[in-house]
C-alpha cells in the first residue's frame, strides 16, 4: 500500500466507476476509514448498503420472472455479500485509494474484505446522494454485470441440508436423521461432530464444523457427493 500522499489520482477511480464527483470531498469521505478520521465512511456505507440492496433486488426481480421469493433471496445474498463487494473493489483497485490509520495500514487493512466491501458501499451511498438514484443504479449495474453473468445455478445456491432433503423427498424417502456424537477442542474453539443417516446408504456419515449447523451441512454435503457418484 502506498502512503496516502502517493495515492493514484482520484480521477482514475472516477473513470473506473463511470462517475465524476462534483464534490471531491464526498468521495474522499467515502474512502476514509474510521481509523483515519472522525469524518469517515460509516454513514455513507449505511446509505449505500440500502441502495445496493434495492438495486440488486429490483434487477433480480426483473431478470428472473419465474423465480420464487426464496430463490431470489439466495441470489441476492450471493451478490451483496462482502466477498462479492470486495471482488468488485479489487477490480477497481480500491485499496490504493483508501485513507487508513497507521494501525490499519500496518495490519493490511487495504486488503481486508470487510473494509473493501464497506468502502464500496460508501461510494454507492455518496453517488446516490450527489447524483440521485438512477445514476447510482446505472453505476451499480455496470460494475455488477460480470457478477450477474457468473451467477451459479439456483440448485447450487441451496445449502447441502436443503438439497439433501429435497433429493430424498423427490424419491418419497424418509428425511435424514442428524445427531451430535461428540464435541472436540476447547470451549472457545469447539468442533462439533455430527452423524447423519439416510435410507439410501448402509452406514452413517460424519460431518465436522465449528457449530452444529455447519457440521450438519458438512455431513449432508458428503452424502450428496456419495449419492451423486452412485447415480
Amino acid at each position: 500500500m502506498v502512503p496516502s500522499s502517493n495515492r493514484p489520482p482520484l480521477k482514475r477511480l472516477e473513470k473506473a466507476l463511470g462517475y465524476t464527483f462534483g464534490d471531491p470531498a464526498l468521495l474522499e469521505r467515502a474512502l476514509t476509514h474510521r481509523s483515519a478520521a472522525a469524518e469517515n465512511y460509516e454513514r455513507l456505507e449505511f446509505l449505500g448498503d440500502a441502495v445496493l440492496e434495492y438495486v440488486i433486488s429490483s434487477e433480480l426481480f426483473h431478470r428472473y420472472p419465474l423465480c420464487k421469493e426464496g430463490d431470489l433471496s439466495r441470489l441476492r445474498a450471493t451478490l451483496v455479500k462482502g466477498e462479492t463487494l470486495a471482488e468488485i473493489a479489487q477490480r477497481l483497485e480500491l485499496g490504493e485509494y483508501l485513507r487508513l490509520g497507521a494501525g490499519e495500514l500496518k495490519s493490511g487493512g487495504f486488503r481486508r474484505t470487510s473494509i473493501l466491501a464497506d468502502a464500496l458501499e460508501a461510494i454507492f451511498g455518496a453517488i446516490s446522494l450527489e447524483g440521485g438514484f438512477e445514476v447510482v443504479r446505472s453505476v451499480i449495474l455496470r460494475l455488477y454485470e460480470p457478477c450477474f453473468a457468473s451467477l451459479p445455478g439456483l440448485e447450487q445456491l441451496k445449502d447441502p441440508k436443503t438439497r439433501l432433503q429435497e433429493f430424498l423427498q423427490s424419491r418419497k424417502l424418509p428425511l435424514p436423521n442428524y445427531r451430535i456424537v461428540r464435541e472436540e477442542g476447547d470451549r472457545h474453539a469447539r468442533t462439533y461432530v455430527v452423524e447423519c443417516d439416510v435410507a439410501l446408504l448402509p452406514e452413517r456419515v460424519e460431518g465436522r464444523g465449528s457449530s452444529r449447523r455447519k457440521a450438519e451441512q458438512a455431513a449432508a454435503g458428503t452424502i450428496l457427493e456419495m449419492l451423486n457418484r452412485d447415480e
